[in-house]
């Protein structure tokens, strides 16, 4: 990984993805796509297989999936069945590491050489009635909370084109514009450049890349395996997983506009010119 080039744009915000990255879904959509699987006599999730669907709206209606899984049943039925085992589990849905403190500690945080307030969006493919049972326990409502309910951008949002999920950008230049409208009117708009994405999956990093926001790679340990020798590719958003028709917006090989960690907990601020709260006192 290329080191961090000081005259890369100081952060004003932050935009945050939820599946896998804030709380447990990745997990227990497997869990429940396994569930589905065995009942019917098939094998259980592949890695390689697992992480192609992470982070992609609808991916297990997709041919990447069928046609690796299949099942003795239609695509239909496997549509009903599959959201009523994921019905059961979500409710169980936990935060990950360090995503309440980091999440905190960004609501009071500030710019180091602005002084002015660091701001913050949710933009999740994740659908509305889907969303409701993952965020149903109060230890994931006090998670949420910390966005404002009018910069709360899902997958099903009529802001965002049908058929323009993540990897395209849409969800989050939407994101943004949630931002820009309810900031401090007194502020500049924020520029895309001065965005840090936070994101689990490879489709969220290349719909960062995209937008022409930087992005904070915190993969699931699977993903991490699964592209350790495409790592470049991943960082320049041109792993060409998915054609979303604008692959001329990714990035280059070792930029510097991508970073990854293994979990939120080890965010560093001073990297991205934020002054946490801790650093204050």
């Amino acid at each position: 990984m290329a080191p961090f080039e000081a005259n890369l744009p100081a952060i004003r915000a932050c935009t945050f993805d939820m599946d896998g990255l804030l709380i447990n879904t990745e997990d227990l959509i497997t869990l429940s796509v396994n569930e589905v699987l065995e009942k019917y006599g098939r094998p259980r999730f592949t890695r390689a297989i697992r992480v192609q669907l992470m982070g992609v709206p609808n991916s297990t209606n997709s041919d990447v999936f069928h046609d690796w899984a299949k099942l003795p049943i239609s695509r239909e039925q496997f549509a009903r069945a599959s959201p009523e085992s994921m019905g059961l589990h979500f409710p169980n849905c936990k935060p990950l590491p360090g995503a309440r403190e980091l999440l905190s500690n960004l609501s009071r945080a500030c710019g180091t050489s602005s002084g002015k307030r660091i701001e913050m969006v949710l933009a999740s493919s994740t659908k509305s009635h889907t969303y409701e049972l993952k965020t149903s326990r109060a230890e994931i409502k006090d998670v949420i909370g910390f966005f404002q309910p009018e910069r709360r951008i899902l997958g099903d949002d009529p802001r965002v084109p049908r058929g323009r999920g993540k990897p395209a950008p849409d969800i989050f230049l939407v994101a943004l514009r949630a931002i820009n409208l309810t900031k401090d009117p007194s502020e500049k708009d924020i520029l895309p450049s001065e965005c840090l994405v936070f994101e689990d999956s490879v489709a969220g990093v290349e719909a960062g890349r995209r937008a022409g926001m930087r992005v904070l790679w915190v993969p699931h340990p699977d993903m991490a395996l699964e592209y350790e020798s495409r790592q470049d590719a991943v960082f320049a958003g041109r792993t060409a997983t998915t054609q979303v028709g604008d692959d001329c917006q990714s990035g280059e090989v070792n930029d510097g506009w991508v970073e990854t960690i293994p979990t939120l907990e080890d965010f560093d601020y001073t990297k991205y010119g934020i002054t946490s709260p801790m650093n204050l006192l």
